[in-house]
């Protein structure tokens, strides 16, 4: 069928792939980073003018990287809102990442709403910083004359396909991307104008969404340009996840999420349920601790960096000697603690040893993780294997404890650009489907991530033990933490 372009445009850079749209084998690559001036002050609270995103784009694909190419996808950072006016103008710079500003406009929403129940009974999750939703209350609330010019909204995927298709009167996104926005809900599959106007005082022009393997529209080159969709769905879709699979993302915080037929409503506000690029559903439950919790222990043992911590970890035994690391450094999520503080329990003098400390930080870090894998199992998620992301998944001490602990197959892909190549996946289904040679109900079946395979084996008594002594110690300190 040729050959198709994946692009991701990322907080920091843009990376293309080329792929064979028969096999998905990546041909080349491109890259560059973003000439990021912000407007805003940098770091997770941003204002950056969407042309940056654009003359990296250009960069990266210089030198005749997409010479051939039949089709494009896109993939973009999430949480990115883009005021348009108009005459199709920027209102202001893009606001981006997790926006501290926007704090108080999240619980201004949820109040006006009538709480965390309202919010996840009307579109699948409650307002935080990040969300589109909540930067968009912030807006109209503090550059009021600025909104009042506003007559559309974009995310960054929805912008970039704009502008690669010549910036047409149509303007489109996929269900991916709209269910990230706070406006749009994946359990109906429609808008919710009211909560626009809710946090903007007013109504603006919303992007078409369109379906998985529907094409945005095509460049007057004749290239194909597909629906495009967010960061995590696209790494998704480049992963190949189907049912059964379970995501494991291990930053400085956690992330869990599963491939699952229909939209979960939680009333809690702890799984925010969000759409794939494939026509099912990502619920997601996040935890406030994950990595970081490694480089706190690693600090206290004067152990240099992670890698040390792990070798350390690896000379103590399954449980730790009895030491339980509840990892809530920075308060959590999940469960909902957002005012508590960490706690190392189980201090025996046999037991105070860095070895033993170290090991108590892994397994605490991925007992909680298994809380939020619980999360999503307690509502009929099937979990039979789980994807473990991020450089901390290399680990040896991770390696060990995770697939015990989990209960299930671990899977440690090679490290790869899989919002790259989930974008061009993305793009050859659209190219296939316009084509007629592939099913639009049906996307191509690219050869799945390289990856290392870890099984739970004989190990899984021991590890679900040790899953037991963190929860008997979390219910004693936190009793009923997740029952509401």
């Amino acid at each position: 069928m040729g050959i198709v372009a994946g692009l991701d445009s990322s907080p920091d850079f843009t990376r293309i792939v080329v792929c064979d749209a028969d096999t998905g084998a990546v041909l080349r690559q491109g890259y560059a980073p973003h000439p990021v001036e912000t407007a805003g002050g940098g770091g997770r609270s941003a204002d950056v003018d969407p042309q940056a995103w654009l003359l990296s784009l250009g960069e990266a694909a210089g030198g005749g990287l997409l010479e051939g190419v039949q089709a494009i996808g896109v993939s973009a950072q999430q949480s990115a809102l883009i005021p348009i006016d108009d005459q199709g103008a920027t209102v202001r710079p893009a606001l981006v990442g997790g926006d501290r500003r926007a704090q108080v406009a999240a619980a201004d929403l949820i109040d006006a709403l009538g709480g965390r129940e309202a919010w996840a009974q009307a579109v699948g999750c409650v307002p935080q910083a990040p969300l589109p939703v909540t930067k968009l209350r912030w807006f109209a609330k503090n550059e009021p004359e600025a909104a009042r010019r506003t007559a559309l909204l974009l995310q960054a995927h929805d912008w970039l396909v704009w502008q690669l298709l010549g910036r047409p009167l149509r303007r489109t996104t996929d269900r991916g991307g709209a269910s990230g926005t706070g406006y749009w809900s994946a359990a109906t599959g429609a808008y919710r104008p009211d909560l626009v106007e809710l946090a903007l005082g007013r109504q603006a022009a919303l992007p078409d969404v369109i379906g998985p393997a529907e094409a945005a529209g095509t460049t007057p080159e004749g290239l194909l340009i597909s629906a495009g969709t967010g960061e995590t769905m696209a790494a998704a879709f480049g992963l190949g996840l189907s049912l059964g699979d379970a995501v494991v993302s291990l930053g400085a915080s956690g992330s869990v999420m599963a491939v699952h037929p229909e939209a979960l409503v939680d009333q809690t506000g702890m799984i925010t349920s969000l759409a794939d690029a494939t026509g099912m559903h990502l619920p997601v439950v996040t935890t406030l601790n994950a990595v970081r919790a490694l480089r706190g222990t690693a600090e206290l043992l004067g152990v240099p960096d992670l890698e040390g911590l792990s070798a350390l970890a690896t000379k103590s035994t399954p449980g730790s000697h009895g030491l339980v690391l509840l990892p809530y450094l920075e308060g959590e999520r999940t469960p909902s603690l957002p005012h508590t503080a960490g706690m190392l329990a189980g201090l025996r003098r046999e037991s105070m040893k860095p070895e033993h400390v170290a090991r108590a930080a892994f397994e605490g870090m991925l007992c909680g993780l298994a809380d939020a894998l619980d999360v999503l199992r307690g509502r009929g998620v099937e979990v039979r294997r789980v994807f473990l992301l991020g450089p901390a998944a290399e680990l040896p001490a991770v390696q060990a404890v995770a697939p015990a602990v989990f209960g299930a197959q671990v899977v440690v892909p090679q490290p790869a650009d899989y919002a790259a190549i989930g974008a061009a996946r993305q793009a050859a289904w659209a190219l296939g489907a316009s084509k007629g040679t592939l099913d639009p109900r049906t996307p191509p079946a690219w050869q799945g991530a390289v990856a290392q395979i870890l099984e739970p084996g004989e190990d899984l008594a021991v590890g679900q033990a040790v899953r037991q002594q963190y929860v008997s110690v979390r219910e004693q300190v936190h009793p009923g933490a997740f029952l509401g």
